[in-house]
């Protein structure tokens, strides 16, 4: 019984749900499973597959950074408004990750050192860097970026022999290293302790604050190239680009078995939930399923994957509570 616990974890079921999710979409919906549009699948994806991997680590150590769309957005549009203006692709995007680093600075230092909650905190920046966005671009949509770039984040080009979009190969190779980093390092084992009590992670010498800083730092810089990586998908700048998709990113995390507490989750689980939702999407976009009906999918697919830990760890207690008092029933007589 102890093995079989092991190994039907959440993040297993999750795993298992997204096979079966390809299986059901193969078996049912003509064009789901052949390469192009796998590929489409997976380009769809790429943005929320890479602000997820810092994401992860934040949620693991106890945090959240709700402003990240917003970052994409902000990103978007100093990326449009300095190629208007002239400036040479090669430095627009060192000067758009360090807008993303900036503003990843200043959701840290209000957490760590100011002492506000990351929830309260990155929903004002939310708001802020998506009102920078607009003072930065207006209403204004900004294209025609340079094909050299732009053909590598769609989702035609692919890596060669395989079905496999560069932005999603570069996430693969970033997911190893985030996992190697989580699961196999110091690093990781602070995180999951910060998580788990951070007054005890720091008694116990973790720095905390400083690791914290430089989790919202990454989360900035993967947002903002997240940016940019959308825009030369789209091949649009626009202020407003990534609107809500903050939500699918913390769902995909969510739904993958991170804890939102903190304390628990592994990167593989994830990675699963980002795929699941990507999937799912396609799935009903290629059955013409409305968007609004896809939004109200993935609500509840966040509302489920918090929801769901919850009842099992609480009917899991009342279990082990049951069992306890049974077995102290003929201690109790023989007294």
């Amino acid at each position: 019984m102890t093995a079989l616990t092991k190994y039907l974890r959440w993040d297993t079921a999750v795993g298992i749900l997204l096979i079966a999710v390809f299986l059901a979409g193969s078996g049912t919906t003509e064009g789901f499973a052949n390469t192009d549009n796998l590929s489409a699948a997976l380009g769809d994806v790429s943005e929320i597959a890479l602000i997820a991997l810092p994401m992860t680590l934040l949620v693991v150590a106890g945090q959240v950074d709700l402003s990240v769309a917003s970052m994409l957005g902000l990103s978007s549009a100093l990326a449009g408004s300095l190629w208007q203006a002239g400036f040479a692709f090669e430095l627009i995007v060192p000067l758009c990750l360090l807008a993303g680093a900036v503003g990843g600075l200043l959701n840290g230092w209000l957490v760590t050192r100011v002492g506000l909650p990351s929830l309260a905190v990155t929903i004002g920046t939310l708001t802020l860097y998506r009102g920078l966005a607009s003072v930065i671009l207006g209403d204004e949509a900004v294209a025609d970026f340079p094909e050299t770039y732009a053909r590598y984040a769609a989702y035609t080009e692919t890596v060669p022999g395989t079905f496999v979009p560069y932005p999603v190969a570069l996430f693969a190779v970033l997911a190893v290293g985030t996992a190697i980093a989580l699961h196999c390092t110091g690093f990781g084992r602070s995180l999951f302790a910060i998580g788990a009590q951070e007054d005890a992670a720091w008694f116990a010498g973790i720095r905390v604050k400083r690791l914290k800083l430089v989790l919202f730092v990454v989360s900035g810089l993967v947002a903002s190239f997240a940016g940019i990586v959308y825009t030369l998908r789209y091949g649009s700048a626009r202020a407003d680009n990534g609107l809500g998709l903050e939500l699918v990113v913390i769902a995909s995390v969510l739904l993958g078995g991170v804890d939102f507490d903190g304390g628990k989750g592994t990167l593989g689980g994830a990675v699963a939930g980002v795929l699941l939702i990507g999937l799912l999407t396609n799935l009903l976009t290629l059955n013409d399923i409305s968007n609004e009906i896809q939004v109200i999918v993935t609500g509840l697919l966040l509302v489920a994957s918090v929801l769901t830990p919850r009842l099992i760890a609480v009917l899991a207690e009342r279990r082990h509570r049951r069992k306890a008092a049974e077995e102290s029933v003929p201690v109790s007589a023989a007294i």
